[in-house]
């Protein structure tokens, strides 16, 4: 709020946006298009009130782990029916009742075909046509292109039978609540994606009701309460556009308020990069790891005369462009409030005391605007006044205008941001007439749901079904590319910045893996673990392969974490295409051609130490995961892994005693370093990955004293415990890998998810683990069968 009323209401300019631009910015053009508003209208009690869920471009599994579990349980309890449409076969369809594998980039023609079909069954009430606008017209537009299940199932590259279950169970079932994320909003036609979900559930008077509607979920924490503030480019504070900048104005007493949008995020770093803009302060963010074409935003953070960083964290890539760096407080740090996906405001209070000289962002930016001139207007102490003076805007002049108002905040007793309890907007007011809230409550009362009387936020409190025409990708595949899709993996979020600090975060997969179809892998001679190049026009990458039929023939996926922070040629947004949705501005981050071929290395091998990485000429790969007490790298190199050796000796120097062992035969070799009788490094080397010992046997070495002899017996393999090594880890919460599962299994002591973790505490916590469970069981008990 701070920062958008300095930019926008002071300095006068709208060049200001936030990571909402990369991850909701289709659904809030969708809402604004067709409620007049950006209005999600459920909450999360309609999932267990649904008949039918619908997830589209979601591995809620993994992304949503807590709403996930309160969809099994529903599930289990109601029977409450599952539908997955999805490129990938991901977590998420280990519970589904139906999985549609839809071709990337074709959800439009999709939902359209859903429209035509309601219609021709006759299923859309004529109330439809008179409550809302252009109804007709988007019918009429849907059926162009897929009048028919048929032709709807041609265009989506799916079976005509799994379409039409889907088309039957939306058509028979009132309660259908369809949840959409990342796989529509990443698009250069995310909006048209998203109405094309709305136009299906206005028609059909499935929205705003229990357990109906489009619930659009966001991919990262208080995106609604950024876009709330006016964290968008595109938006002014409160749900005001720049039309009414002036009631902005007179509200701030702001000399210059901003007259129209500014520069949207792909937009605002390439006019960074050409020199229209010359300074530039990034907060909490890391633009040159997650934006498209990533190295083009590196070269315009290189070139810019001023760049200010504000982080929590001592090094990022785009702390490595910085002029000026802000040490900013951390979560835990911080006090003010959040918003979630349902609307729910939730007091957000300090834990740990700012670290160092760090301070709040809201601190930072007040002071910056006292030294501009501006001290008037940003006078706070605290940030209960900032958030007063928001909620006192949210109610200026807005006569229910705007359904974002929380005017009933303001009237509880003078205590009511310290004792805040979790709340959804809209907030009303004391009636004046009686003086007491709706039900008569001394708290504040939120709204569960809106928009299901029938009142929207257009003039004419009419909705809009938009009329589609779907477009494809922008950057169509050539022949020999394949599709790029990026998303999130279980355990990591977004750059690494904090979840790469966790060992037991980094458990679970610890480097970029490619996933790729059996028949692509077959063509391009590839195999299952060999590293791969990957090439797009925009950039390349290495990823070490996982061969798999959870892909389509054609498409391949790449986690979006590691940057060159923690990868030496893993960084993934250097290969995304810079396309954007025309009226969202967001990325299409699901679809980008790319070419892969086998990387050619000479060798494989793991690092373990206290010390940085050696700098080598000829090493190929390293991607970084945090151990315990120790920093491990997975390598490959196109020369002799001498080089590496010489590197890491130079690097410890003197007074460090080293053993070596080799298998010249198996081309295997292995050296420890170790300093007063405890190892401070280790390297492993081999012609593939199959011929090194795992890492977790490896990490829990560092620091150990060791004696001469059985130096070499550690680095020839022979291991003190060797069934003390569970395997890859499934369960990051309590460590538990597949070894230690499949042996329980395999024991017989574990029929189902719930007896193993009564053995195993696996996936008895957060729960994202439990379709992974789920497929152990059934694969193991396949292979016993046979």
């Amino acid at each position: 709020y701070v920062a958008n009323k300095l930019m926008k209401g002071f300095i006068g300019s709208a060049n200001i946006d936030t990571n909402s631009r990369l991850c909701m910015s289709s659904a809030v053009a969708a809402h604004k298009r067709a409620f007049g508003e950006d209005i999600v209208a459920n909450c999360y009690a309609d999932i267990e009130l649904a008949d039918l869920v619908i997830l589209v471009g979601s591995n809620f599994a993994w992304c949503h782990p807590v709403l996930f579990q309160r969809l099994i349980a529903a599930k289990a309890e109601h029977g409450t029916h599952v539908i997955v449409i999805d490129p990938r076969r991901t977590a998420t369809c280990e519970d589904a009742d139906l999985h549609l594998p839809i071709k990337p980039g074709t959800d439009a023609w999709l939902w359209n075909g859903l429209l035509a079909y309601l219609s021709g069954q006759g299923l859309i009430p004529d109330g439809a046509v008179t409550h809302h606008h252009d109804v007709s017209d988007a019918i009429a537009l849907a059926q162009k292109d897929t009048p028919d299940v048929l032709s709807t199932a041609r265009r989506c590259g799916l079976a005509e039978h799994q379409v039409q279950t889907f088309f039957s169970s939306f058509a028979q079932t009132q309660k259908v609540l369809t949840i959409f994320s990342q796989g529509i909003n990443q698009s250069s036609s995310g909006v048209d994606k998203g109405n094309a979900i709305i136009n299906c559930h206005l028609a059909t008077n499935r929205l705003g009701i229990e357990g109906a509607g489009a619930f659009s979920i966001t991919g990262q924490p208080n995106a609604m309460g950024g876009r709330e503030v006016g964290g968008l480019a595109n938006t002014l504070a409160a749900h005001m556009d720049f039309d009414q900048a002036d009631r902005v104005r007179r509200f701030w007493s702001a000399p210059d308020v901003a007259r129209q949008p500014g520069l949207k995020a792909v937009d605002m770093f390439e006019a960074v990069r050409n020199g229209s803009i010359k300074a530039i302060w990034v907060m909490a963010t890391n633009p040159a790891a997650s934006m498209p074409d990533a190295n083009s935003v590196r070269e315009a953070l290189a070139n810019c005369p001023l760049v200010i960083v504000s982080d929590c964290v001592a090094h990022t890539d785009t702390l490595d462009f910085a002029h000026v760096r802000l040490p900013a407080t951390g979560w835990g740090e911080k006090d003010g409030t959040v918003t979630n996906s349902e609307r729910r405001l939730s007091r957000q209070r300090a834990f740990l005391e700012p670290a160092g000289q760090a301070r709040a962002d809201w601190w930072i930016i007040a002071e910056v605007a006292r030294r501009m001139g501006f001290a008037e207007a940003f006078p706070y102490q605290s940030s209960a006044e900032i958030f007063t003076e928001f909620v006192r805007l949210t109610d200026f002049e807005n006569d229910g205008a705007r359904a974002l108002n929380l005017a009933g905040l303001l009237q509880g007793d003078v205590h009511w941001y310290d004792t805040l309890k979790p709340v959804q907007w809209p907030i009303p007011a004391v009636d004046e007439s009686t003086h007491t809230r709706p039900g008569d409550s001394a708290e504040p009362i939120g709204t569960a749901r809106l928009l299901g009387d029938g009142r929207f936020y257009h003039a004419d409190g009419r909705a809009r079904l938009i009329p589609i025409t779907p477009r494809g990708p922008v950057n169509v595949l050539a022949t020999g590319d394949l599709a790029l899709l990026t998303g999130r993996i279980r355990d990591h979020w977004h750059t690494l910045t904090r979840t790469g600090r966790s060992p037991t975060l980094s458990q679970h997969i610890d480097e970029p893996v490619l996933t790729l179809h059996p028949d692509d892998a077959k063509r391009l001679c590839i195999q299952d673990a060999d590293l791969a190049d990957i090439t797009s026009a925009w950039g390349t990458s290495i990823a070490r392969v996982a061969i798999s039929d959870e892909v389509r023939p054609g498409d391949v996926f790449l986690p979006m974490h590691w940057s060159r922070t923690t990868s030496l040629s893993g960084a993934v947004d250097a290969l995304v295409n810079p396309a954007v949705d025309p009226i969202s501005g967001q990325p299409e981050f699901k679809h980008t051609p790319v070419r892969i071929t086998r990387s050619l290395v000479t060798w494989h091998g793991v690092f373990i130490g206290h010390c940085v990485l050696p700098q080598v000429a000829d090493l190929a790969y390293a991607t970084r995961a945090r151990g315990y007490d120790c920093e491990r790298w997975k390598l490959a190199g196109r020369g002799s892994p001498q080089t590496f050796r010489e590197g890491v000796n130079a690097l410890l120097g003197p007074g460090v005693t080293s053993a070596r062992y080799a298998d010249e035969h198996a081309g295997y070799q292995a050296w420890m370093w170790y300093a007063q009788s405890r190892v401070i490094a280790l390297v492993f080397v081999g012609p593939s990955t199959s011929s090194l010992p795992t890492v977790p046997e490896l990490t829990g070495l560092m620091g150990v004293a060791i004696e001469a002899g059985r130096a070499h017996r550690l680095l020839a393999g022979v291991l003190t415990d060797p069934g003390a090594d569970q395997g890859p880890i499934v369960c990051s919460c309590f460590g538990v890998g597949r070894t230690t599962l499949a042996r329980v299994i395999e024991e017989g002591l574990a029929k189902d998810v719930g007896t193993l973790g009564l053995h195993t505490r696996a996936g008895t916590n957060c729960g994202s683990c439990r379709p992974e469970l789920k497929k152990l069981l059934r694969s193991l008990r396949t292979v016993r069968v046979a």
